[in-house]
């Protein structure tokens, strides 16, 4: 991804108090209370069902004009549920500290949220601060729920779907006019998919508001998931990867999901 390590670098750095600030801290936010986007994002418990030692793989894809990039994003659960908000998320470059926030939610989703934000203040020389709080004031402004099906391993599954621009009336747009108009969408599974979230999108429209011919695009995709073996008492680690050679067992592998 672009500046991979100052992007990893810098979602290290943000910490717990960052994290919270997607749903813990009311901005603008007259009734006080959480947005229903909010609440299926953040609040949800999206793990309920997914046993221990449970690895949900996910597609990360980078298109723009000069650059493609593919990464896998994993998330392995270890505690039933992930009940103790106790799992692992890595990808290319390793261990991602996706910091202990307390909620319910699959962590994927803050992975993706804090790697965007950081890209964002990399590429723009802004404040991530400010790019999350817009982010977040979207996201409790009441966006619609969209309901819709989408097609993965086969099926037909039900899910909800996000639409948010942070970004569009920004005050301080000109300062970053590139972004404006960037587009996230999320997608949620009502049930059938391991952890929920079958797609993260943004998108960044190309001259014109063009979506059809973005300027770049970066895509979260639920590949699939795989039960690990236990590991055994005494191996050192608590939820530690199997190693390569270590038997894993298919428990559910669902093919990318068609967007909605």
């Amino acid at each position: 991804m672009i500046g991979q390590k100052r992007v990893r670098a810098a979602v290290a750095a943000l910490g717990h108090a960052a994290v919270v600030v997607w749903v813990g801290i009311t901005y603008a936010h007259a009734s006080n209370e959480i947005a229903p986007a909010e609440k299926l994002l953040f609040m949800t418990t999206h793990m309920t069902g997914v046993g221990p030692q449970t690895e949900l793989d996910y597609a990360l894809a980078l298109s723009g004009p000069k650059q493609k990039q593919n990464d896998t994003v994993r998330v392995l659960v270890v505690s039933d549920g992930n009940a103790k908000s106790d799992a692992h998320v890595t990808d290319h470059s390793g261990n991602v500290d996706v910091p202990d926030t307390g909620l319910p939610c699959n962590p994927v989703i803050l992975y993706f949220l804090e790697h965007d934000i950081a890209e964002m203040e990399q590429l723009t020389g802004g404040q991530r601060r400010y790019f999350q709080r817009r982010v977040r004031l979207a996201l409790a402004a009441n966006p619609p729920i969209a309901h819709v099906t989408m097609k993965a391993d086969g099926k037909e599954i039900k899910a909800q779907k996000i639409v948010i621009q942070p970004f569009l009336g920004d005050p301080n747009g000109e300062r970053f006019a590139q972004y404006v108009g960037k587009r996230y969408t999320f997608v949620i599974a009502d049930q059938d998919v391991p952890g929920r979230v079958m797609q993260i999108r943004t998108e960044v429209p190309g001259a014109g508001n063009d979506f059809a011919h973005p300027l770049q695009t970066e895509t979260l995709t639920f590949s699939g998931s795989m039960h690990t073996l236990t590991p055994p008492p005494g191996a050192p680690g608590k939820g530690a990867k199997p190693g390569p050679n270590s038997p894993m067992a298919p428990v559910k592998a669902v093919r990318p999901a068609t967007s909605p």
